[in-house]
């Protein structure tokens, strides 16, 4: 098992959530993937999208100022 970071503190949605996807597309299951992303829509749309689409979101944590990190495994 691995974990992977992916940045997209400088995307809007719907691209946080398209860019979150591709990432998770790369990596074996059970992997992790920690998300670095911004409050508003990509802290609300992220965590719910990806357990929509049938990921374990297991953390939403805060990071700094407005910069969060979503733990999600595949």
């Amino acid at each position: 098992m691995a974990t992977h970071t992916l940045d997209i503190t400088n995307e809007h949605c719907p691209m946080t959530f398209v860019k979150t996807k591709l990432k998770l597309a790369q990596i074996a299951d059970g992997d992790i993937l920690e998300v670095l992303l911004t409050d508003g829509e990509p802290l609300n749309n992220v965590p719910r999208t990806a357990t929509e689409q049938g990921y374990n979101v297991l953390s939403v944590t805060h990071v700094e100022g407005n910069i969060h990190k979503v733990t999600i495994r595949k």
